[in-house]
């Protein structure tokens, strides 16, 4: 009976602490009202929506920073990025969907916050309203495209990224080609990379890395924050008051949000994301129905898919998973560059272990890789597995030496497209690998847990 009263005059004490330590951070928010006025809005649903913009604002960035990141020229006073993040009720998952900034949009009838002209309403590109009318005639537009009803409104520029990223101590990405980008000076070999603030801030803004361009970039973007809610749910920062005002401090003195954006709220955040992993997330972007769709006066936008976005945010108003729930303990696919069924395989045993070739291969097979079948014993004895490759199909090697961790790559010129592999003693297992996410229009719904890094290069 003592140890448990004991124990509940902690926590209750520990609650005490965590909200008198953060009572007061969100003076130092700047705030903006972003749903004056608003009226005939949607009907609220279950959870919590925040929609999540990202300007381009420069205005706080160093001289240093911005020689070092790209970071020159006048800012378009525009969004760059734009997601709905939608808290579930039960504070169990977060679910994030990009809006592509070159959206097809209609904004509502609005006064001009530049001239102050009253405007009816008209087409332009989604991240062009907050040019227009600032953060309330962006939330407007947002609903009416949606029917998802904004409960918070919270704007981050170059400056609170690049610091949210540091006070946190970096953020791990991976990727499996290379990503090499003169507009933002963006340059990461195939590998896991530790970035900083101003890193990462180049890995998100990336336009020209590949032929996806806005579309891509959103995916390295929805990959960045499932890599964020990693670092912060695994670092602890959560589950220490002191850490956590810390860092909130650091961040929110650099963010703008609506009044009703207040201590409250970081704590009930702070408290359900103490029980969030990567897992916990997922992320999509807007099913696109038409690219390049050309408006008079405005050029090429991207129309959305009425009829599966509608689908997309009624689960949202709905509270409902964007995509089916996976078992528990069901283990995540790692996204790699080439997709395992274009990949051939012999198998060899590399062991006295009589039936391990069998078992490599059939659990190579069962993963889609394209075996042979038909697994022989290796000429000699191999102290761990290796996969020999002909350097021309070294994406293919790379992607094989996924879902076989631990495993050797030795080069092999002249070998050919089969890829050779050797099992050793180490064999115990073929992890579960998948083919990259084209950026399609119809882009999928990803776990967080699917898209983070898997050990270290």
């Amino acid at each position: 009976m003592r140890a448990v009263t004991a124990l509940s005059v902690v926590v209750l004490a520990s609650a005490g602490i965590g909200h008198a330590l953060v009572t007061g951070l969100d003076s130092g928010i700047a705030r903006v009202d972003a749903f004056k006025d608003m009226k005939n809005r949607p009907a609220a649903g279950h959870g919590m929506n925040v929609l999540l913009v990202g300007t381009d604002g420069r205005d706080k960035i160093t001289e240093r920073e911005r020689k070092a990141y790209r970071l020159g020229g006048a800012p378009c006073h525009c969004t760059d990025t734009m997601m709905i993040v939608h808290i579930s009720r039960d504070r169990d998952r977060a679910s994030v969907v990009s809006l592509p900034r070159d959206s097809y949009a209609e904004v509502p009838d609005h006064v001009d916050q530049n001239t102050g002209e009253p405007h009816h309403a008209h087409p332009l590109k989604l991240n062009a309203a907050y040019a227009e009318g600032g953060p309330q005639l962006t939330v407007r537009t947002v609903e009416a495209m949606t029917r998802v009803k904004i409960d918070h409104y919270l704007e981050v520029d170059f400056a609170s990224f690049m610091r949210t990223v540091d006070v946190l101590g970096g953020v791990t990405v991976c990727t499996p080609t290379t990503l090499k980008d003169s507009y933002t000076g963006l340059d990461l070999a195939p590998g896991n990379h530790d970035l900083t603030g101003g890193q990462a801030l180049q890995y998100v803004r990336a336009r020209h890395v590949d032929g996806a361009s806005d579309l891509g970039r959103m995916q390295r973007q929805q990959r960045f924050m499932a890599a964020l809610i990693e670092r912060a749910t695994s670092s602890g920062v959560l589950l220490n008051p002191m850490r956590f005002r810390d860092v909130a401090r650091a961040v929110l003195g650099s963010v703008r949000a609506d009044a009703g954006f207040g201590t409250n709220e970081l704590l009930d955040l702070g408290r359900a994301m103490r029980n969030f992993s990567p897992s916990s997330s997922e992320f999509t972007t807007v099913p696109i129905g038409q690219m390049g769709y050309v408006v008079n006066g405005i050029g090429s936008t991207l129309k959305w898919d009425k009829a599966r976005a509608d689908r997309l945010f009624a689960a949202l108003r709905e509270d409902k998973p964007l995509a089916p729930v996976r078992a528990k303990h069901a283990p995540a696919a790692t996204t790699v560059e080439v997709a395992p069924s274009s990949i051939r395989v012999r198998v060899e045993n590399g062991t006295g272990t009589a039936g391990l070739g069998r078992k490599l291969d059939a659990a190579l097979a069962s993963t889609g890789f394209a075996t042979t079948r038909q697994p022989v014993t290796a000429g000699h004895p191999v102290p761990r597995t290796v996969i020999s490759y002909d350097p021309r199909w070294d994406r293919s090697a790379r992607s094989l030496a996924v879902a076989l961790p631990g495993s050797e790559l030795r080069p092999a010129p002249g070998q050919g497209p089969v890829l050779r592999v050797t099992a050793g003693p180490d064999f115990k297992d073929v992890h579960k690998v998948k083919g990259p996410d084209t950026a399609q229009p119809d882009s999928p719904v990803v776990h967080g847990d699917e898209v983070v890094c898997q050990g270290k290069a």
